[in-house]
């Protein structure tokens, strides 16, 4: 039986550690066809065999996919980062971004609850957005969607991150975006997983209540700085 399919109730008690979300928000249109997607794959790969080699941040890590393009899915629910197996991400379709947002905001919500339902503290959740292009939504949509996500941002119910592929449009991103966007260097997918990684770590060996300090040292290793 996988870990998906046992009862949140039954994985609370048997780790009743608290819990770090980190919601992988990522661009499958048809645009990251080819050397993107098969690279991002492969660094999502990465990111879950750095976080089981942290026993900490394996417990207490949970990790979700949410996926946008024409539509937004979620293909790997919350589980924790111990049995965290990563599904192959298929790019197709258009770039609906602000239902992947309001879909990954909906379901953090509900995790969080899930979480005081069953008597489980939580770091403040991570949302981590990529994307190598722009909306096709209307510009309503898209403004709605980015309210929400400041909104979220600035209540400190989630730390939300947006990192640019080559061809994503920026301008548009950082209007998107709680903080300014990174735009990522070349293929560095894996270089940039280790950094969130890195970053889960710290998180899940700190307080629930405190303020990490982000590495802005090990931005430059994957980011155009």
């Amino acid at each position: 039986m996988t870990t998906e399919l046992i009862p949140d109730e039954i994985q609370f008690a048997e780790n009743p550690e608290p819990r770090c979300p980190c919601v992988l928000l990522v661009d499958v249109s048809s645009s990251m066809y080819g050397e993107k997607m098969d690279q991002l794959n492969d660094g999502i790969a990465t990111f879950a065999r750095e976080l089981k080699a942290d026993q900490l941040a394996s417990l207490r890590t949970e990790v979700a996919i949410i996926t946008f393009g024409s539509g937004a899915e979620m293909p790997q629910n919350f589980v924790t980062a111990d049995q965290f197996n990563p599904p192959t991400l298929v790019a197709n379709g258009t770039t609906e971004m602000s239902a992947g947002i309001n879909l990954a905001l909906d379901r953090i919500e509900e995790r969080k609850q899930m979480y005081r339902d069953n008597g489980i503290d939580y770091y403040r959740p991570w949302l981590f957005l990529l994307t190598d292009g722009a909306p096709t939504e209307t510009l309503e949509v898209v403004k709605a969607a980015s309210a929400r996500l400041k909104q979220a941002e600035s209540e400190k119910r989630v730390a939300a991150f947006s990192v640019g592929v080559e061809g994503a449009d920026m301008d548009l991103l950082t209007e998107i975006s709680p903080r300014r966007p990174l735009m990522l260097k070349g293929m560095e997918f894996s270089g940039m997983f280790v950094w969130l990684s890195q970053s889960m770590s710290r998180v899940s060996a700190s307080q629930t209540d405190e303020e990490i300090a982000l590495d802005a040292d090990g931005l430059k290793d994957w980011a155009v700085i």
